[in-house]
This record gives structure tokens, sequence and C-alpha cells, in this order.
């Protein structure tokens, strides 16, 4: 039986379907470092490819049955990843050497601040690192429960099921699509990492700032 690698999209779909979805976005949504080097958009997006049947194929997963997978996965995950955060995630974060990691914990936390938590939780779900460290720091940061469940939710379900619908879309209207999901697969991670380059310029402008001040 050939080892399953949980960072390669294409190897988790082909063992485990739609719960392999479930799976990854769990991790993914909320599980602290070990979710951090996971694949988020580059699984729903081939997962959904995948669902589109033709003529000379039939459809390889079930698109209900990864809609639902990756919409329970992106929820509880995130509802996870802030109880951790809740109990000891102050001190789990003090405790990792990741610099990636402390760093998107810091976007996180600016997030949440400049854009208030309910588009701070969308938005921050759109957005590979940032997503997986979010909701523990919602939790460290004492975002209401009631507040974070809803708003958790309401973007955990927007950003799986555009993701899957998107791959499902495009492999229903171009034939043998699914040839080219490697290509697809480095489209999307460019893509998802677009929203990341204000913040760079910004952290970087900040840091040349500080350098140039007198001390």
């Amino acid at each position: 039986m050939t080892a399953v690698n949980p960072m390669d999209s294409a190897s988790v779909l082909a063992a485990f379907g739609a719960l392999g979805v479930l799976a990854v976005v769990f991790a993914e949504s909320g599980l602290l470092v070990v979710g951090f080097f996971l694949p988020g958009d580059t699984l729903l997006f081939p997962a959904g490819v995948l669902c589109a049947g033709s003529a000379q194929q039939p459809p390889r997963l079930a698109l209900w049955q990864v809609l639902v997978c990756a919409a329970v996965g992106a929820v509880a995950g995130g509802q996870v990843g802030y109880l951790i955060g809740r109990h000891g995630g102050r001190a789990l974060l003090a405790r990792t050497s990741s610099r990636r990691v402390t760093d998107a914990a810091e976007r996180a936390e600016r997030l949440l601040a400049r854009y208030g938590y309910g588009k701070a939780l969308v938005i921050g779900r759109f957005v590979p690192l940032l997503r997986t460290v979010l909701h523990p720091v919602a939790g460290v940061l004492g975002v209401p429960a009631r507040t974070f469940t809803v708003w958790q939710t309401v973007g955990g379900v927007l950003w799986s099921q555009t993701l899957v619908l998107a791959g499902y879309t495009l492999g229903a209207s171009v034939p043998h699509i699914d040839d080219y999901l490697l290509p697809l697969v480095a489209l999307v991670v460019v893509v998802s990492l677009l929203p990341l380059l204000p913040e760079l310029r910004r952290s970087r402008r900040e840091r040349h700032e500080r350098d140039e001040s007198p001390s």
C-alpha cells in the first residue's frame, strides 16, 4: 500500500476522498503547528474538479459529500482552534520555534484589531497560513464565544464551498481539466497568496522606518 503524503492534495484525495477533505481542512483550520503545513485551498479546488464528470469519465468524487465534509471540517476545526487558544494557546505560541507561526499569529492579531471580529474572521479564512492561527489567536484574545462561532462559521462555509464549487464549475466546463491539476494548483497557490502582499509591504515599510529612526 502506497504511503499517503498529507501535504500532497492528490495523495490525500486518492486515498481518502471526501473524508480526507474533512480531516485536512479540520486540521488546517485551527490545529497550530500541525495544520500550518497542510493544504487547504490546494485541496478544496482539486476536490471540486474531481467531482465533475464527463461523457468519457464519471465523477471520481461525489459533490455533495465533498461540500458537506469541507464545511464540517472548516467549522469544527475553527471551533477547536478557538478552544485551544482559550485554554493554553498563548503558552503554545510562546513555545513554538517556528518564525512563520509567530509572524502569522502577529498578523492575525493585527487583522482582528483593524477590521473587528466579524470581518476579520471572514477575511482571514481566505488567507493561507493566517487562517490556521487566526482561530487560536481569537481564543487567546478573548473574542466572545458567540460572536466567534457565528462569524467563523460564515467564513468557513463561504471559503470551503466557494473553492469546491469553483473547481467543480471549471471541471464541468473544460474537458480533461484534471490533466492539468498541477498547474491549476500552482495558480491557486499564487492567487491565494495575493492578500498577503499588502501586509508584507506594510511590514517591510515599518521595519525600514524602525531601522532608520534614531535610537
